[in-house]
């Protein structure tokens, strides 16, 4: 009897994630893709191309094949998916039922252009779950029940705002504003104010030791960190000490169009379900969701408690492995 693999795909703008059915997560690498110009050639995929960003000499290009949670370089993410399917199932490959993951309210064109990327990978049948519904069962919250619950899902690329009943979005945005756009927000703070010009896995770096959500608190103590990068005036290297409250007021401006996104969801929500997400809280999840002091802001401008789940990362993952898994259980969820 042959078996086939039900494999589950997280495929996000700086992280993609892999499931195999009955094995968990066996693969969380970045979604880089390093290849070369001349003849298009693949050359390093996942942690290997990761650390050839910024670094590649002109003939080599080092890129991020998913733009905001969608397809940017069709030929490049099929590869990419391809590389990451055979790296997860140890080479094997024999035509792998796959779920994917995708933005809330994509497109058909978007919605396309994944099924004929994972078809060309190998797939024989695709499946796609919308994030926010993925990343409310990888919570563990009950969508299949008539209540309203809110998940604001936080990635690289976008912020998947959803409220969820019955299994289904009821109402949801999608915010083009997330991990990206909070390292592009440090990176152009750095050039304006200390001229400074740094590269985007610096930038997350910063991001990741000392950004905070802006919030008035007095009580905390500054935290300083290192940053090395090019002088824009004379063009030679330079150090520089920067503080965690000059990275506060950076990343205000993304947080800002997150938190427009989150009250206008709020705003379309019907009152029972409203009064339902008051009681419950917003949960937050994806890896932007780590960043200190988010849940906070979040409360603090909405006056609904907001938490963040255990492992925000593998949220969405683990939402996908629990659909793929049980697939006629999750009929209603799955396009």
């Amino acid at each position: 009897m042959f078996f086939r693999k039900k494999v589950g795909i997280d495929l996000g703008t700086a992280n993609t994630l892999v499931y195999v059915a009955k094995e968990g997560v066996v693969l969380n690498e970045p979604t880089v893709v390093a290849y070369s110009l001349e003849n298009k050639q693949i050359l390093a995929v996942g942690d290997d191309a990761r650390e050839m960003l910024g670094r590649t000499p002109g003939s080599i290009v080092a890129a991020r094949p998913m733009k905001e949670g969608v397809i940017a370089d069709y030929y490049t993410t099929a590869s990419m998916i391809t590389y990451f399917l055979k790296k997860a199932l140890k080479g094997r490959v024999f035509w792998p039922e796959i779920m994917i993951s995708i933005p809330g309210g994509s497109s058909q064109v978007e919605k396309r252009a994944v099924v004929a990327a994972c078809k060309q990978a190998g797939a024989s049948d695709v499946y796609l779950i919308e994030e926010p519904l993925a990343a409310a069962i990888g919570a563990k919250i009950p969508i299949s029940q008539p209540s309203g619950h809110m998940i604001i899902n936080l990635g690289g690329g976008t912020s998947e705002i959803a409220v969820i009943s019955l299994g289904q979005l009821v109402a949801y945005k999608t915010v083009r504003v997330a991990g990206t756009k909070f390292d592009e927000a440090i990176m152009k703070e750095l050039r304006k104010k200390h001229n400074l010009i740094v590269g985007e896995r610096t930038a997350e770096l910063v991001k990741m030791q000392i950004g905070t959500a802006p919030l008035d608190t007095k009580d905390e103590k500054k935290r300083i960190m290192e940053v090395k990068g090019r002088d824009f005036q004379t063009g030679l290297p330079r150090v520089l000490e920067i503080s965690d409250k000059e990275i506060m007021d950076a990343l205000q401006k993304p947080l800002k169009q997150i938190l427009e996104g989150i009250k206008e969801v709020l705003s379309q929500t019907p009152p029972e379900l409203a009064a339902d997400i008051v009681d419950k809280g917003i949960v937050l999840s994806g890896g932007s969701a780590l960043l200190t002091n988010i849940d906070r802001y979040i409360t603090y401008y909405t006056n609904v408690a907001s938490f963040v789940v255990d492992d925000p990362l593998f949220c969405v993952i683990r939402g996908v492995g629990m659909a793929i898994e049980n697939l006629t259980s999750y009929k209603e969820a799955i396009r």
